[in-house]
């Protein structure tokens, strides 16, 4: 297999991992709003460790099962050490759209879904190189 095609099925993988880890990322984010009255920016926040340890597991399983893994710990450090950078793109398309888009601001899930999207090609060649060492 040709080194784009292998890059693209991982990116592939990446983006059915990302697609749960926001369903994980959601079902929180709305549990922060509404079951612990949290704001929706800090329901963000609340919602993204969650998504990471996710992410990190289903991309470590899945995705890059061929790395060799260094100890789990340690490659979930650099997991999320990364998608803070990438929290940066992320959650900040979020925050700046429910803060100024009033549309966005009734329906939060618009905003997660652009900040996912800003922050996927951050975090997959990141993921990539420095995490799990492809």
């Amino acid at each position: 297999m040709t080194e784009w095609r292998a890059t693209a099925r991982q990116f592939f993988k990446f983006g059915i991992v990302g697609a749960l880890g926001f369903c994980i990322d959601t079902a929180f984010l709305y549990a922060g709003i509404y079951a612990m009255g949290l704001s929706r920016v800090a329901a963000g926040l609340f919602s993204f460790p969650f998504a990471v340890t996710f992410t990190w597991f289903g991309n470590r399983t899945f995705t890059f099962r061929k790395a060799a893994p260094p100890p789990p710990a340690q490659q979930w450090a650099k997991f999320a050490a990364v998608c803070v950078v990438g929290l940066v793109f992320n959650r900040g398309t979020y925050s700046l759209l429910v803060m100024f888009v009033p549309v966005v601001y009734a329906h939060p899930i618009l905003g997660i879904i652009a900040g996912t999207g800003v922050g996927m090609l951050f975090n997959f060649f990141l993921s990539r190189k420095h995490v799990f060492g492809m």
